[in-house]
């Protein structure tokens, strides 16, 4: 079944959902999503949304803080818009029904590493869920929005895909909607749309370590990319310092449960196996520094004393006021046989959030015409090189409106194709009979990726990355072309892309910068050249 719609809106996490509510108030809207509508990168969001909600806090406050944290490669452009339209999003969620935390009478604002003020609300430390649950229950009650769950999008559908279209060039390509792969059916489906908004979220699985969900395989990277999108900054990976460790032996997997900032700013302190506290020796800042300072002061405390993790200790907080702070922390980690009350967390970096993706404008337009990309797989210039903690969840929901408001202005005026787009076909390809290729392709990247393109990097480890990815590229595209489509085919080929972005951004970096460190460009605070003459690291497809 081919679907013919106003907006096609690919993601269902906060950015997406947002987005198909905004834009169903003017248009048809289908919106498909991978698995379940609740299961994205936004459900696993503990620590909250950052905003200027207290008088006694300040819009330049918050554009001050987002800005440091950014280490000069910030938009200040985009950044004002995130912090001063932010209010507005949060009564917005209020009113839709989310249910944040209030302490007499009033919204409970916490405060995280990188914020000068108390400005994160938060639902508990379940805030993402608690968001999405709103969202959900608004979005399936809404009869002009279409959901297709267990639905992986293959591909764009630009000029590339139309036979007579196809010598154009590159600069001027326009997006009339997707392939996607409906795993009920096992069928591919065309969804022609007059506008595509790409809200996928995150690349987190390709490294052995994450906070992201298994379904953050860098499908709207990719695929954006292979339509010929302008992409940036994909060098700029954060690690979140404290994701759960379970040192018990067969207990690892490619998802880690992630223990929040909330945590260090309630009074957490990182101690080493020997109980040391050590991170005044990294900066004054200790526990409340960036993301960036404490990951790798993390990585260099491990490294030094060749130990598999640090510990994160709560223990001379109140119990009960842990408890009711951080319930589903506490509930996890005792299902893990830690008492955080009474035992330090083990905890280790682990990949949390890319701030590069998708270029676009201040209203999440890409260089494709149709084509929006909204929260993380987008790169409004809000995170430069290192996102503020808990202004994601608001930019995704400030861009969300912001591509609402472009498309219902520009929706009849976007071009449509006037030759046929052809549907999906897979004749002379062969079911496949050898997924252990896939299964050892997913192994191979995450370790390459997690050796030579973590927290700390060199020239030497990302030209080995880089030959290597490209190998394996090469064999994902030969098996994808002979092989009818499958969902693990398509996620591996989407993440051996994403690491090649990734890879080929921090190549192109000479320095050391945010979440970018690398051995052979060390860069101090007094030679980073200035910010007007740093070349953002922007390419498409050739």
């Amino acid at each position: 079944m081919n679907y013919n719609t106003d907006v096609l809106v690919i993601g269902s996490g906060i950015a997406g959902l947002y987005s198909a509510i905004k834009i169903s108030e003017f248009a048809s809207v289908v919106l498909v999503t991978k698995k379940e509508k609740s299961e994205s990168n936004t459900n696993y969001a503990q620590g909250g949304i950052a905003s200027v909600l207290d008088p006694g806090d300040s819009f330049e406050n918050h554009i001050k803080d987002t800005l440091i944290a950014g280490a000069g490669l910030c938009n200040r452009n985009t950044v004002e818009i995130l912090v001063k339209e932010g209010p507005s999003k949060i009564r917005e969620l209020i009113d839709i029904g989310t249910g944040f935390t209030e302490k007499n009478g009033k919204l409970d604002l916490a405060r995280e590493g990188g914020h000068s003020f108390n400005r994160i609300v938060h639902a508990k430390d379940l805030t993402g869920k608690e968001v999405e649950r709103a969202l959900i229950e608004r979005a399936s009650k809404t009869s002009s929005i279409t959901i297709i769950e267990n639905a992986l999008a293959i591909d764009l559908i630009t000029e590339h895909n139309v036979k007579d279209l196809r010598h154009l060039p590159i600069s001027s390509r326009h997006c009339w909607g997707a392939y996607v792969l409906r795993n009920d059916t096992e069928s591919v489906e065309k969804i022609i749309a007059k506008a595509t908004v790409l809200a996928t979220g995150g690349i987190g699985q390709v490294y052995l370590h994450t906070t992201n969900p298994a379904i953050a395989t860098g499908d709207g990277f990719a695929m954006a990319y292979r339509a010929g999108a302008l992409m940036g900054n994909m060098e700029f990976i954060q690690f979140h310092p404290t994701s759960f460790f379970d040192p018990k032996p067969g207990n690892k997997s490619t998802h880690s449960f992630l223990i929040s900032e909330a945590v260090r700013g309630f009074g957490g302190i990182l101690r080493n196996l020997s109980g040391e506290a050590f991170m005044s020796n990294y900066d004054a800042r200790k526990e409340l520094a960036p993301r960036d300072i404490v990951a790798r002061a993390i990585d260099t405390e491990l490294k030094r004393r060749g130990e598999d993790y640090v510990l994160l200790d709560v223990t001379h907080k109140p119990a009960a006021e842990t408890i009711d702070h951080f319930p589903n922390i506490y509930k996890n980690c005792l299902e893990k046989g830690i008492d955080i009350t009474k035992e330090m967390i083990p905890v280790v970096p682990a990949a949390h959030y890319i701030c590069g993706g998708v270029l676009v404008d201040e209203h999440s337009r890409t260089s494709l015409t149709g084509l929006y990309a909204v929260g993380e797989v987008s790169m409004t210039g809000v995170h430069g090189a290192n996102r503020l903690a808990s202004n994601s969840l608001l930019e995704a929901l400030v861009f969300a409106q912001r591509a609402a408001d472009s498309i219902k202005a520009e929706l009849n005026s976007f071009p449509v194709c006037n030759e046929p787009i052809p549907d999906w076909d897979d004749t002379g390809t062969l079911s496949a009979d050898e997924k252990i290729l896939i299964s050892h392709g997913f192994r191979e990247l995450r370790q390459l990726m997690s050796d030579y393109v973590g927290i700390v990097r060199s020239d030497l480890r990302l030209e080995f990355a880089s030959r290597r990815i490209q190998l394996l590229y090469n064999e994902i595209e030969e098996f994808y072309k002979k092989t009818k489509v499958f969902d693990s085919l398509i996620e591996l080929r989407n993440l051996v892309t994403a690491g090649y972005l990734v890879v080929k951004s921090a190549l192109l970096r000479k320095e050391s910068r945010g979440l970018h460190y690398t051995l052979d460009h060390p860069t101090s605070d007094e030679t980073r050249e200035p910010m007007d003459t740093i070349i953002q690291n922007t390419y498409q497809k050739s």
